[in-house]
């Protein structure tokens, strides 16, 4: 069984998923990090791969992002240093880039290589979901991958119900339209949004994420859905520490 849909089976609430950027800080820090994650208690990981136009993201991840690149980190490097990564890390892991690195690598060879690393999933932001159907679901069903979408506000419920019918592991709920980055607290919008969905009864577990940064916000999230995903709080939480062990112990005391 995939980790994915173990983890979701053991553990339905407060479920708490990291992303970071990989060869940030350093460019051999991506395994040290998983690892590190692990140990601090976190349930899922997800990977990021460096792109130097990263739409989706704020300041804080654009900027880990090109200091990753300038470290000299590519899906080639990245995928040598994971190579043996399941001999030290149990929890689910997923690759979070977007569209262009990966069609660079090529689609096959992407999820062929995710598979022999070990790796549970996938999650491309601007991945058209026409061309997930066509080009990409198949291929990933092949190697026993998950393909993770993205809803907003301002998706329909129309495409919610799509992308929960084709989609599998959880949906990927982003609390707002705008970029990523941490916030203190959810306005009343949000919340709506966040009790519309689960309204629904959607098949898959969802996950919320952009804005989670604090104890605040983290139960906010984990009372509307499965989990939280933490991603630029944990990246300054790295600029800010000398240390990853360091960096992750900030960042889950932040949570209590």
């Amino acid at each position: 069984m995939n980790r994915i849909d173990q983890l979701f089976q053991t553990k339905e609430k407060n479920i708490l998923s990291v992303y970071f950027t990989a060869g940030f800080p350093n460019l051999e820090d991506t395994v040290p990090t998983i690892q590190a994650l692990e140990a601090q208690g976190v349930d899922m990981i997800e990977v990021g791969i460096p792109f130097s136009d990263p739409m989706a993201d704020g300041p804080t991840i654009q900027q880990s992002g090109t200091i990753a690149l300038r470290n000299g980190m590519s899906l080639k490097k990245l995928f040598g240093q994971l190579k043996e990564v399941r001999q030290s890390v149990r929890i689910p892991l997923i690759m979070m880039g977007y569209l262009n690195p990966v069609m660079q690598y090529g689609i096959e060879n992407f999820c062929r290589d995710c598979a022999q690393a070990g790796i549970d999933g996938m999650i491309i932001p601007d991945l058209p979901f026409a061309d997930y159907l066509s080009q990409v679901k198949p291929v990933a069903g092949r190697y026993g991958l998950h393909c993770i979408m993205l809803i907003t506000p301002e998706t329909s419920e129309e495409r919610v119900r799509q992308i929960d019918e084709h989609t599998s592991g959880f949906i990927y709920m982003v609390s707002t339209a705008s970029t990523t980055g941490a916030k203190d607290s959810f306005d009343e919008k949000t919340v709506d949004y966040f009790q519309r969905i689960n309204a629904m009864n959607l098949r898959n577990p969802r996950m919320i994420g952009f804005g989670i940064s604090n104890k605040l916000t983290f139960e906010a999230a984990c009372g509307n859905a499965a989990g939280a995903i933490i991603g630029s709080a944990f990246i300054r939480s790295l600029s800010e520490n000398g240390d990853v062990k360091t960096a992750v112990e900030k960042l889950i005391e932040k949570l209590k």
